[in-house]
């Protein structure tokens, strides 16, 4: 299956130039490609592909005021067009949005290349247009015997450069075990199983807050004098009027920029350290669908919700799971999953937020709300999972009878 490897690397000045053209002409091809296709669309309702964007970047490279997309790669730029018409592809199977137009203020910055727009022998990894092999960190070893597929440099608002190897490797499943867990997700604690575990939520962006505002604070009041400058001073900024940015500002910038990025670093290292726990020491892992675009909608949990990475703990336990051959299961978000007795099956009427710990009034025992909304989570997805093993006999069955039964 596929997997990728992610790697930090350091370029040197000569380096950082190239790839920052690249990513300059990948993101002016993307553009142009995107503005061709729905033009014609819009037009004349004519269907741009792939292949005709491609016959139409060759031509453009020779125009003599196009000349420097010649300094670049040609492997990135192709990537760019696929990339795009995965994108349409997407849009129009209902998956995704309509691809937008990239700008070089995107926080990450990327450029992908195919087996025959690199080279990695001995660690070293060399891309098309360099003379050198990056200076690749390499954190934990590349698989000796996988296939790599492509690989994709990024740089992100804080500087930071990143290489992601894809590759097809062979994964070996993990040791059949007996055991299955229902895992709720909380603010309070990160994820509550139904044996009764509470996963502390380290609330990184919290801890972090105070030094992003202080610094937003002076990067604001650095706009406002350009503002002024401008003649601009508490007044709303015509559309498409640029405000100068200096360098002091662009500074800031960067620091707040590093700070999202050590919160982000260190809200994936401890969602990756959970995931993998909870998958190693369960053969099924079942978990509530619950809606987090419409969660942070409310302002008031917004930040907190993002900041606890429910979606993306869903999404490590969803792609380990079938890694490591262990069954996942999402049960309905309309489940009352607190409000229900795990012991006896009676449902409340009503359970205050407020409320963690209650009593069953029918047979009287007494629950902690989250290990209990686990519990139950639990047995709705053993309950779902068995529905699908019967339903897959069942339909085996109907395919190996004999012809003309009924």
């Amino acid at each position: 299956m596929h997997r990728a490897y992610r790697y930090r690397f350091y370029p040197t000045d000569a380096q950082a130039q190239q790839l920052a053209r690249t990513f300059g002409c990948v993101r002016h091809v993307y553009n142009w490609a995107l503005d061709l296709r729905s033009t014609a669309w819009s037009a004349s309702k004519e269907r741009v592909n792939y292949h005709e964007t491609a016959r139409r970047l060759a031509l453009l490279k020779t125009d003599a005021e196009k000349s420097w997309l010649n300094d670049v790669s040609s492997v990135a730029l192709q990537q760019s067009l696929r990339h795009l018409d995965k994108g349409l592809a997407n849009f129009f199977a209902g998956r995704a949005k309509y691809p937008r137009f990239k700008s070089k203020r995107d926080n990450v910055q990327a450029a992908s290349y195919m087996t025959n727009g690199f080279t990695l022998r001995d660690s070293r990894l060399t891309l098309a247009k360099h003379d050198a092999p990056l200076d690749v960190r390499w954190s934990r070893p590349l698989p000796a015997d996988a296939k790599i597929s492509s690989v994709t440099v990024t740089r992100d608002a804080a500087n930071r450069y990143h290489v992601s190897i894809l590759l097809d490797e062979t994964v070996v499943p993990l040791p059949q075990s007996d055991r299955a867990v229902g895992v709720d997700m909380g603010l309070a604690h990160l994820a509550i199983t139904s044996d009764g575990q509470k996963i502390d939520n380290p609330k990184h962006l919290a801890r972090k807050l105070a030094r992003i505002q202080r610094w937003q604070r002076k990067l604001a009041r650095k706009r406002e004098a350009a503002k002024a400058a401008l003649g601009l001073e508490g007044k709303k900024v015509p559309k498409g009027t640029r405000i100068p940015r200096s360098n002091n500002a662009a500074k800031m910038s960067r620091r707040i920029a590093k700070i999202h990025a050590a919160v982000r670093d260190a809200r994936r290292d401890h969602l990756h350290k959970v995931s993998t726990i909870i998958i190693r020491e369960n053969q099924a892992v079942c978990v509530e669908d619950l809606a987090v675009t419409n969660m942070v909608k409310n302002r008031n949990l917004a930040s907190a919700i993002q900041d606890a990475g429910w979606r993306e703990l869903r999404s490590m336990l969803e792609y380990k799971a079938a890694l490591y051959g262990r069954q996942f299961e999402v049960v309905s978000r309309w489940l009352p999953s607190s409000k229900r007795c795990s012991a006896c099956g009676y449902t409340m009427e009503s359970l205050p937020l407020s409320v963690r710990e209650w009593t069953c009034p029918h047979c009287g025992t007494g629950h902690d709300r989250d290990i209990n909304a686990a519990k139950n989570i639990l047995a709705a997805g053993l309950a779902q999972l068995r529905e699908h093993s019967t339903a897959g006999h069942a339909g085996m069955h109907a395919c190996q009878a004999p012809k003309g039964a009924t």
